[in-house]
């Protein structure tokens, strides 16, 4: 398996990857598939398109070249918070988790996290019914500071949300 950051070449197999997650888990994104399947080629480069240490995207990919699981990265932009970066949009193809390609991609994107400079946290919030990634982010470090009621609402059906952080220096290496 090959864990790397994203660049623009990565654009169709980022896009399909997205749109399946969009799909397969609508409740667990903020987005929506009726959304982002409008979405121009330049909206969606311009996710792709890293900036150093303000956004990225991780990708894995398997023996075939293919994507398989993605996680982006996006640092505050306040003077007062740019200490954090925000976690969002993780996804692993269905058919190949519970194999710790999540943890691998976490794993590596944390470690790209802990290189930037001035970056002491990262936040992300994570549907409170999704016990496997609650879990898998535990198992990283990451700590539950709050619970957000209904904070997603999709289909005239609500979502809670549990808020976690981690601090990266206190990342669990394995």
């Amino acid at each position: 398996m090959l864990i790397r950051k994203l660049t623009t070449d990565d654009i169709d197999q980022y896009y399909e990857l997205r749109l399946q997650a969009l799909q397969h888990n609508p409740e667990v994104f903020g987005s929506t598939y009726e959304r982002e399947i409008n979405y121009s080629s330049e909206r969606i480069l311009a996710h792709l398109e890293p900036i150093d240490n303000e956004q990225f995207i991780i990708g894995a990919f398997d023996a075939e070249k293919k994507l398989i699981g993605i996680v982006s990265f996006r640092r505050e932009r306040s003077p007062k918070m740019r200490h954090k970066g925000v976690v969002y949009g993780m996804y692993v193809l269905p058919e190949i988790r519970n194999q710790s390609v999540g943890l691998q991609l976490l794993m590596h994107f944390v470690r790209e996290c802990e290189m930037i400079e001035g970056l002491e946290r990262l936040n992300l919030s994570v549907v409170s019914t999704n016990e496997s990634a609650i879990a898998l982010y535990e198992k990283v470090g990451f700590e539950h500071y709050g619970h957000e009621k209904r904070a997603l609402k999709y289909l005239n059906n609500y979502y809670d949300e549990n808020l976690m952080v981690i601090d990266v220096d206190k990342v669990h290496i394995f």
